[in-house]
């Protein structure tokens, strides 16, 4: 009998001698940087993939087959059981046609959960202190930006409502601790007093009402998309702080911009943006807003976290027929 086949789509940075150890229980094969949509879906036609099990997928190697919709999964090989990603979000992936295929996924929660977190604290630290103003002036030869110069907030006493209360939001509410805020949540769902580890649950109105310092935290999909648009910021308390590590769409930016430009919201920090890579020529322009290019989860040692973690799954798949970070829309349907 024939070996289960692994298909690597892209190429790895990191973890490329954990990728051929998995030679040892399948047949490896490789599509290459070079690929294109049109010739990923025709070699799944042809029958190239046949016997493939487990592939290996990023949020990268989008470029090269695109988004996995309803049209690529309709064509992946019958043997295919385990789409196996390397991402936190996953959003490129029409999870629903994969399940309705018997197709589990998984994703790559808790590898991104401090680097991300990290990056959230910055931001929010460098819009509380509207940091971008002075980052660029003595880059000019502006001491403080001369006569533009303004005071910045403090982090300490002020309320951090986080959106999303998962592995990431978490890591961000244990860093937040250390600056004296006081946390407050809200998921569709309250987690345990353990989980909470002290952080208040509140409606999703209240969060938006109350927090001085927004995070959103959480994953992008068509309940989520615009989630923060025109009406939630109009019940926002005036002068709030807007952070955003998740997905860009989770946010309609041309609101912001009002928002912002209105004095609703008083500083941004945003990693994620709408229509990535480009960014709205407006929050380009506003010093009130922190930019990073989407690097959220971008160090050696996570990049090789999050690498491990989906081979693991792709080994755990076929030695064991099931994942280990199954994504949760189908782990809470009892799987694909």
């Amino acid at each position: 009998m024939s070996p289960p086949k692994a298909l690597l789509i892209g190429s790895l940075a990191h973890a490329n001698s954990e990728w051929q150890a998995l030679s040892s229980i399948a047949t490896l094969v490789e599509y290459p940087e070079t690929g294109s949509r049109e010739d990923f879906i025709s070699k799944c036609r042809s029958g190239e993939f046949d016997g493939v099990v487990a592939l290996y997928r990023s949020n990268d190697s989008n470029k090269i087959t695109g988004s996995f919709s309803k049209e690529i999964i309709d064509v992946l090989p019958e043997s295919l059981k385990y789409i196996c990603h390397n991402g936190a979000g996953y959003d490129n992936i029409e999870v629903e046609a994969c399940t309705e295929r018997g197709i589990s996924v998984s994703s790559t929660p808790v590898a991104v959960n401090d680097a991300t977190a990290d990056v959230a604290i910055f931001l929010m630290l460098g819009a509380l202190r509207r940091i971008t103003h002075s980052w660029t002036a003595i880059r000019e030869g502006k001491w403080r930006g001369g006569s533009n110069f303004q005071l910045g907030h403090d982090p300490r006493n002020k309320v951090l409502g986080i959106l999303g209360m998962g592995g990431i939001g978490k890591a961000v509410a244990t860093r937040a601790k250390a600056f004296g805020m006081q946390i407050q949540y809200h998921n569709r769902t309250q987690l345990s007093a353990n989980e909470e580890n002290g952080a208040k649950y509140v409606s999703f109105e209240e969060l938006l009402k109350t927090s001085d310092v927004l995070s959103l935290n959480l994953a992008l999909n068509p309940s989520t998309k615009h989630i923060i648009s025109t009406p939630q910021f109009q019940i926002m308390k005036k002068g709030v702080t807007v952070i955003n590590t998740g997905r860009g769409p989770l946010i309609n930016e041309e609101a912001l911009v009002q928002a912002l430009e209105e004095g609703i919201v008083w500083s941004a920090g945003l990693d994620v943006y709408e229509l990535e890579p480009t960014v709205h020529e407006k929050l380009l322009s506003n010093q009130n807003v922190v930019l990073l290019p989407h690097i959220g989860t971008a160090t050696v040692e996570t990049q090789y976290d999050m690498e491990v973690l989906v081979l693991d799954n792709i080994k755990e798949a076929i030695q064991k027929g099931k994942l280990l970070t199954q994504v949760p829309e189908q782990k809470k349907k009892g799987g694909a």
